[in-house]
């Protein structure tokens, strides 16, 4: 029997990597994940991708967190906002002048993916809740751990529940299935600062302490489907 795990709280995607997202009330789910997330990023001229850290495939460009995009129902063009929230006309020519890189411009992605590891992040209120004990002093909420889900979880259940996920299937809202796969290692974009939160290193120090620096469950899509806020995620 089908064991109920949650509710779908929250539904994040990220049109733009790296920058804050957008919270919507149902979406599509395909192979790639959340219809939209991820699909575009901010590529240099060497061909590496605008993030929080230095890669072989990224680039740290500090400040892309305090931007924000969103897509609506439209997938062929990313809306890009400030830090004050106000969408700008022409997301390559601010991204230069903000980031003060002439190299820089707004590209879909192609051939080589915009995911950092998996495509789908599961979050449990549970281990929210937790880092939010363990790191009284800061100003803590999902936007600091950029899931795709936020799984609104039973009284009582334990922090970092997610790891008795590793290996199973979870299901949920219209034909979705999900294979959950391990947690993602977390870095320092959930201490820097963005709107309505400031910098908190005392949050990655507190996971790395006491989970190893990993946090969440990422998953890949085993079956498409839809999911919406209130559906119910269960594991099969």
């Amino acid at each position: 029997m089908a064991e109920i795990i949650g509710v779908i709280e929250q539904l994040w995607r990220y049109p733009v990597k790296s920058t804050g997202g957008e919270r919507i009330d149902s979406i599509e789910v395909d192979d790639r994940g959340l219809a939209g997330d991820r699909l575009y990023a901010v590529r240099d001229g060497a061909g590496k991708l605008g993030s929080g850290k230095n890669t072989r495939r990224f680039r740290r460009m500090d400040g892309l967190l305090r931007l924000s995009s969103r897509l609506g129902h439209r997938l062929d063009r990313p809306e890009l906002l400030d830090p004050l929230g106000r969408p700008v006309a022409d997301p390559t020519a601010f991204l230069r002048a903000y980031l003060q890189r002439p190299d820089v411009a707004l590209a879909r992605e192609d051939a080589v993916s915009h995911f950092d590891q998996l495509p789908v992040s599961v979050l449990t209120t549970a281990t929210l809740d937790w880092v939010r004990e363990a790191a009284p002093s800061a100003v803590v909420d999902e936007r600091r751990f950029r899931p795709n889900v936020l799984l609104r979880t039973p009284p009582g259940t334990p922090p970092f529940v997610e790891d008795t996920w590793f290996g199973r299937e979870g299901r949920g809202g219209t034909g979705v299935r999900l294979t959950f796969v391990r947690a993602s290692e977390r870095c320092a974009m959930t201490t820097a600062a963005q709107p309505g939160l400031p910098h908190a290193p005392e949050i990655l120090k507190a996971v790395v302490h006491a989970h190893d620096c990993r946090l969440d469950a990422l998953a890949e899509v085993a079956a498409p489907g839809r999911l919406s806020v209130g559906d119910a995620l269960s594991l099969g």
